[in-house]
């Protein structure tokens, strides 16, 4: 016990003697200070451009509808904010998040409650659309992702290169930082369309970057901040479960390790939902708006499974919203299954990071009632693993981009997406000790090709053409079919590759007990 003991503070010792070496020697604290200021300058020139909704009632859009939540929350009680009523219509733009979501838009509302009353004025403000009111918002999303999301990526770089060697990935640090940072997809949606991604996402990599540091309690309690944030967190739900389980049970006392992991979860989201426990009615208020089953399996040209295989099957027509959720559920679990099983029995770091790609991939592909927006969960991970897969990270980021080019395109974004392209394309490429042109055979290569000038013609023609009378959303359609195809070759991939590392696991584990 004693010995262990002493291996922990030695390895926690030399952790952060390689920690401060990175901030200092390699200079990591400039590079993301200037990497940091140019993805805020990026950042404010896309938000110049319109939004969802612009100029187009009567309900506009999601810029609308955060601001209305701001409304809502800053001139109704906190147990009515839920809650239908004359003074909330629920039919109109009413909440449909995590509490956290509310506190958030509390918070945001005040700013601009402070600054300019009128925009968040209860009734009058409806469509409000100055241009101070466009501003404060604007700043609201910017003042976000600054304070929560950009201390989480240096957390997380940080810390993962703290725990390699001070050979050549150091160099690697700013590249790193500039991926996640300046990712087209976050920026487009959240500075461009609006909304708060960044919130979200940036808890869920501090909860990643305290699992790489084993901090599991931190972990646990930044995740179920995520998932008390946007509901869509649950995508990575299961990579979280089965590692922390796989963990627990590696200890002495698993049984202690998962009550204590119990305890922070329950106590985080008690804390949370304080003020609608005090009734079930408050409690299934706030549920009811979390699971938007009405709606359908699916919405728009999402490229998921049910959008995709419904050209030729008719999942609405052959079967009831009740079946369908059962058959959601029963295929977005088995197709998680194999990844969890993994790294229960095999949970290691970086097992962790592919579980979490495979984890989202699933949800994006079978859950109920996935948006195009919901790519940005699968990007998460991928970005985290750009190191080790540049080319996954590159070829899944291209074709969300070109997933979400229906939805830009109509929010009027068509400049700052291309501006995005070519800055991320021109970063990718300046990876440091990379072979990124290089593949394993000029069949591939063609391949790779092939794919890129299809994507590059359907964005020509999506912009220039105009679809058949008969067929409105023909173009939209092919996109999806297109976008989905190479969503499950990475899916694939990634699989395969936390596959391939759970057996080396195994193997070392078996070399430990001979």
């Amino acid at each position: 016990m004693e010995k262990s003991r002493v291996k922990k503070s030695v390895k926690e010792e030399t952790d952060n003697n390689t920690i401060q070496w990175l901030l200092t020697d390699k200079g990591i604290s400039a590079s993301f200070i200037i990497i940091s200021l140019f993805s805020i300058l990026i950042r404010v020139a896309v938000s110049i451009h319109p939004y969802s909704g612009s100029n187009d009632p009567p309900k506009y859009g999601d810029f609308e509808a955060q601001r209305h939540w701001m409304e809502i929350t800053t001139n109704l009680p906190v147990n009515q904010w839920y809650h239908n009523s004359t003074s909330n219509d629920l039919t109109y733009w009413g909440l449909d998040y995590p509490p956290l979501t509310a506190y958030q838009s509390y918070i945001h509302g005040l700013f601009l409650q402070f600054f300019h009353p009128d925009s968040v004025s209860l009734y009058s403000s409806r469509g409000h659309e100055s241009y101070i009111g466009k501003l404060l918002m604007r700043w609201t999303v910017l003042a976000s992702d600054v304070l929560i999301f950009f201390p989480a990526v240096l957390w997380f770089i940080v810390v993962v290169y703290a725990r390699q060697s001070r050979g050549y990935k150091s160099n690697l640090l700013p590249w790193h930082v500039a991926m996640i940072l300046l990712n087209p997809c976050l920026i487009l949606i959240d500075h461009g369309h609006f909304q708060y991604n960044c919130i979200s996402l940036g808890l869920t990599i501090g909860a990643v970057a305290a699992i790489l540091c084993d901090k599991d309690l931190v972990a646990s309690f930044l995740f179920s901040l995520a998932l008390n944030h946007k509901q869509m967190s649950a995508y990575f739900a299961p990579a979280f479960f089965s590692y922390l389980l796989g963990k627990s049970l590696r200890h002495k006392n698993p049984i202690l390790e998962v009550v204590k992991l119990g305890i922070v979860v329950i106590g985080t989201f008690t804390l949370i939902w304080w003020p609608y426990l005090h009734s079930k009615v408050s409690v299934f208020e706030v549920l009811s708006r979390l699971a938007p089953f009405e709606r359908g399996i699916y919405e728009d040209y999402v490229a998921n499974f049910w959008c995709t295989t419904s050209v030729l099957i008719k999942w609405k027509q052959i079967f009831m919203t009740q079946s369908l959720k059962l058959l959601s559920l029963f295929l977005t679990v088995s197709s998680c299954l194999p990844s969890m099983f993994l790294q229960i029995r095999y949970p290691s770091h970086q097992s962790f990071l592919y579980g979490l790609l495979n984890s989202a991939l699933s949800f994006y592909f079978f859950s109920f009632q996935v948006h195009e927006k919901s790519i940005l969960l699968a990007l998460l991970p991928a970005s985290l693993l750009a190191v080790e897969e540049p080319f996954v990270f590159q070829w899944l980021t291209q074709f969300s981009l070109l997933s979400m080019f229906p939805l830009l395109l109509r929010d009027k974004l068509i400049i700052p997406y291309i501006a995005l392209y070519a800055i991320f394309i021109l970063i990718h490429y300046q990876k440091p000790n990379t072979q990124n042109n290089k593949y394993s055979s000029p069949f591939i290569s063609f391949l790779i090709s092939s794919f890129l000038f299809v994507s590059f013609v359907l964005h020509v023609v999506y912009l220039t053409v105009n679809p058949p009378k008969k067929y409105p959303f023909l173009f939209e359609a092919i996109i999806m079919l297109f976008c989905f195809s190479q969503f499950v070759l990475v899916a694939v991939y990634s699989n395969r590759k936390q596959w391939i590392l759970s057996n080396r696991s195994s193997v070392g584990v078996e070399k430990k007990r001979i």
